[in-house]
């Protein structure tokens, strides 16, 4: 197959929680080996199972906001009493690269990344088919109390709004074709005349070339 040189793109998945975006985000990058996920920075502690570098890079608030001072976070933002980053030199480097970076991240770091980085950004949002079964998600979360759940909910509301802001949406009333749909996004974005441009020109001139 003719490879043609390209930039490397930013593929933001956003959703309400309970939404169901990492778990597409995981499956997305079982299925495109190609696709690194990025690792984002946050002040939560560890969930279970979870390994600092791989799930999230872990840092206390102190350095999380020496990290912002020194610019090096491409976005982050305050959820939920917690702090969220994505780390800027990585992201960087892998679109010089021409390699594609998938974020399982909200519609406030969608927004923040498409002005740090514009041209490279294509947002997807999963909205959930109705809100009782995203409530219902919620509930089968463990560790989640009704008080909780209330506050999730109203946030979910609030991120709901926002779905004019991405370039693609997406229903996860079935979570194989959901998955399938994001791929297609993914697929046809790499294809985007701006993000071949230089690769383009280059293999254009040698059409007319002698085999």
């Amino acid at each position: 197959m003719t490879q043609i040189e390209r930039r490397g793109l930013c593929l933001v998945i956003a959703a309400p929680s309970g939404g169901g975006k990492s778990s597409i985000t995981r499956a997305l990058v079982a299925r495109e080996p190609a696709l690194a996920l990025s690792v984002s920075v946050t002040t939560r502690r560890p969930r279970g199972g979870e390994r600092d570098g791989i799930d999230y890079h872990f840092r206390t608030q102190e350095e999380f906001d020496a990290l912002v001072a020194g610019n090096g976070l491409l976005e982050w933002a305050h959820v939920f009493g917690r702090s969220y980053g994505t780390p800027r030199a990585p992201v960087e480097q892998a679109l010089a690269a021409g390699r594609d970076v998938v974020f399982d991240i909200d519609w406030q770091g969608h927004r923040h990344l498409r002005s740090a980085l514009p041209g490279d950004v294509v947002g997807v949002f999963i909205l959930p088919p109705a809100l009782v079964d995203l409530e219902q998600r919620l509930r089968d979360r463990a560790g989640d109390d009704e008080a909780e759940i209330a506050r999730r909910m109203a946030k979910a509301r609030e991120e709901i709004a926002h779905w004019p802001e991405f370039d693609h949406v997406v229903v996860n009333d079935d979570f194989d074709a959901a998955v399938a749909s994001v791929r297609a996004v993914l697929h046809a974005a790499r294809l985007a005349t701006p993000r071949q441009t230089n690769g383009l020109r280059e293999f254009v001139s040698r059409l007319d070339s002698s085999p």
